[in-house]
């Protein structure tokens, strides 16, 4: 787990040359310092492509193209593994950042191609690999992956990432050359970078949450590289990169299983996978919050690694009891033999460091509890750990969410099922919650009307494509759609929630929350939920497999657990998620809130209307109007365009 950069030029011009300096070089290494605190390594090429490499960059007459590194060290620690790492031959040269969890086996086979290897660490594997086959080597590897590899033979960059998006990969484009890097702080090191915001983006985010967009970002200056793709740029024509998705969970084969066999099979690819995801030559914890996710990891790990396996597991505690799991935490805990670091988070702590996590994030977040994450993270580290197994995906690919149950209603519904949906909605309505009650289900299903219909809806119930604390006339200007995010459409209607939920509305957000949060403080997290072959079999599952007849979310992963997680755990109907008590964190802080709204910032936004922010908010205050996530939307844009420099115009 590592931070890279690089940039590449498309000819060398006396007033670019500040560009790839040593100086320059080095203060974009700085801004990654973080995501790899062990090491840093240079590779820079000159315009006649000789290539100069070492742990600090040097000045290079006529230099074309740079790649950085910052190294958290995991895999073979030894100098042995530094990177950037060039192949024998001097042709290839990688950047890369995660981990090859497959390395070993992979390893074995190249041997017997005929590669020699010097290090005992997954990079050079991945080096090897791609040497060999090319982009052919993308489905073969198992991980989460973000790299670039220079070919000075082609004259030509390589850049991919994981098939989930697990690690990120950012660049920019100019008229004279790219820049790429693991986070976008780096690239707005560049000079000249739009850091105007994209307005659909904008309005997506204000008013639906969403904050990952594939190929956007909310800066209009910076693209990212997708999940399950690569791209190719030339050096002569870097406007024009070859690009190719080599991985699409959209083809996922039906899995033709009864429910017992089915239960055996995810048992048993879930087991290897959390197996693969212990390989590490530093000490490796987990996250455990008490659900089915994290503690079915946690007690995999015990299972797999057996009793010397030191184990140290961290929870947070909210302060209010309807989202607490410290409870179920505990037992897992217990079950798995493992030590249990409580963490606690309050709204001065979310004040004062709220900054700091904006900086950490680079793009504004859905919820606080993206604050009691990053302590989380920061109390691992504080431990000592290095590597954190963690239950992101489970979600997504087994049906955790309250709104899959109406999913599956809606698909029976479209069958002609009317009892059976009737059956599942009255049991689903007498789940316990945490504030997500029949209302969210009915919500939902409302999506499946007509578009007029589903619009007039949504207006009736106050859920308006504009509301007025937005400047419709400015989104309409420049273009924006106001529509709700997209929906799920066909007749296996929770088939498709589980894919968008995966590609587009949850995971992709979540992912980038957890790699911030994670790389601030040192922290490779790997979540072993995510891996192709899971996550084909997951998609691959009939409906109700994944949502039984009574409504119970994850009803296969509840059976295939059985034995290993306890019982009360598995027999939990209840559904908190990783949740802080948003609401009344923000009424404490509602003197900072007012001012934040109040601020010239605000004023200086024309796509928000203050005035009507400021007259919700005190609505809330006053108990005339419900809480929800708007608020913290308000004023974590605010503060991102304040600390960050953003246009809004």
């Amino acid at each position: 787990m590592c931070g890279i950069a690089g940039l590449l030029l498309t000819r060398h011009l006396d007033d670019l040359s500040p560009l790839l300096t040593a100086p320059f070089l080095n203060a974009i290494a700085d801004r990654l310092a973080h995501r790899g605190p062990d090491d840093r390594g240079f590779i820079q090429v000159s315009e006649s492509g000789g290539v100069i490499a070492g742990g600090e960059p040097v000045a290079v007459p006529q230099c074309r193209a740079a790649l950085v590194h910052r190294r958290l060290a995991i895999f073979d620690p030894t100098p042995a593994s530094a990177q950037p790492m060039s192949s024998p031959d001097g042709r290839w040269h990688l950047v890369f950042n995660g981990a090859i969890y497959n390395y070993v086996e992979l390893r074995e086979q190249l041997q017997k191609l005929g590669h020699t290897f010097r290090s005992s660490g997954d990079t050079e594997v991945l080096l090897a690999a791609l040497c060999q086959w090319g982009t052919a080597a993308l489905p073969r590897l198992v991980g989460m992956f973000a790299f670039a590899l220079l070919d000075t033979e082609r004259r030509t960059l390589l850049l991919a990432r994981d098939p989930f998006g697990i690690k990120p990969l950012y660049y920019t484009k100019t008229d004279h050359g790219l820049a790429f890097a693991s986070e976008q702080k780096a690239l707005l090191e560049l000079p000249g970078v739009d850091r105007r915001a994209d307005p659909q983006r904008l309005y997506d985010y204000l008013r639906w949450g969403l904050t990952d967009f594939g190929s956007e970002t909310m800066l209009q200056g910076i693209a990212q590289v997708e999940p399950a793709t690569w791209l190719e740029f030339s050096w002569d024509a870097l406007q024009r990169p070859a690009t190719q998705l080599y991985w699409n969970p959209q083809s996922a084969p039906p899995i033709e299983a009864s429910f017992d066999e089915a239960a055996a099979r995810l048992r048993e690819l879930f087991l290897d996978s959390v197996r693969l995801h212990l390989r590490s030559d530093v000490p490796v914890g987990a996250a455990l919050s008490g659900g089915i996710d994290s503690s079915g990891i946690v007690c995999a790990m015990r299972n797999l690694a057996g009793a010397s396996l030191n184990l140290h597991t961290f929870c947070y505690v909210a302060e209010e009891a309807a989202i607490n799991e410290e409870r179920y935490a505990q037992l897992a805990a217990e079950a798995a033999g493992a030590e249990l670091h409580r963490v606690h988070a309050g709204p001065a702590d979310l004040q004062a460091e709220l900054d700091e996590l904006i900086d950490t994030q680079d793009e504004p977040f859905g919820s606080t509890s993206i604050f009691a994450q990053r302590r989380v993270f920061q109390a691992a580290r504080q431990q000592g750990l290095k590597v954190m197994l963690d239950g992101q995906g489970g979600d997504e690919l087994l049906g955790g969410y309250r709104y899959f149950i109406a999913g599956r209603a809606a698909t029976l519904l479209r069958s002609g099922k009317l009892i059976q949906a009737a059956r599942l909605l009255r049991q689903a309505a007498a789940l316990p919650s945490s504030g997500h009650g029949p209302g969210t289900l009915l919500h939902a299903l409302g999506l499946l009307l007509p578009p007029a219909l589903r619009n007039t809806a949504m207006r009736i119930s106050g859920l308006a494509p504009t509301p007025r604390w937005l400047n419709a006339d400015w989104f309409a200007e420049r273009g924006v759609r106001p529509s709700p995010p997209r929906q799920a459409e066909g007749p296996e209607y929770l088939s498709e929630q589980l894919r968008l939920s995966l590609q587009h509305t949850s995971l992709p957000a979540l992912l980038r929350y957890e790699d911030r949060n994670s790389m601030a403080f040192g922290i490779e997290s790997r979540v072993p939920f995510l891996t192709t072959a899971l996550a084909e079999f997951a998609l691959g599952l009939p409906e109700s497999y994944i949502v039984g007849p009574d409504g119970t979310p994850k009803r296969l992963l509840r059976a295939a657990l059985r034995g290993l997680v306890p019982e009360e755990i598995l027999n939990r109907r209840d559904k908190i998620g990783f949740a802080t008590p948003e609401s009344a964190w923000l009424q404490h802080l509602r003197g900072w809130m007012t001012e934040t709204l109040h601020s010239e910032t605000a004023a200086a936004i024309p796509a928000l209307r203050p005035a009507e922010m400021l007259s919700e908010w005190n609505a809330m205050l006053t108990g005339r109007r419900p809480f929800d996530f708007r608020f913290w939307r308000w004023v974590n844009l605010i503060r991102w365009v304040e600390r960050r420099g953003v246009v809004i115009g």
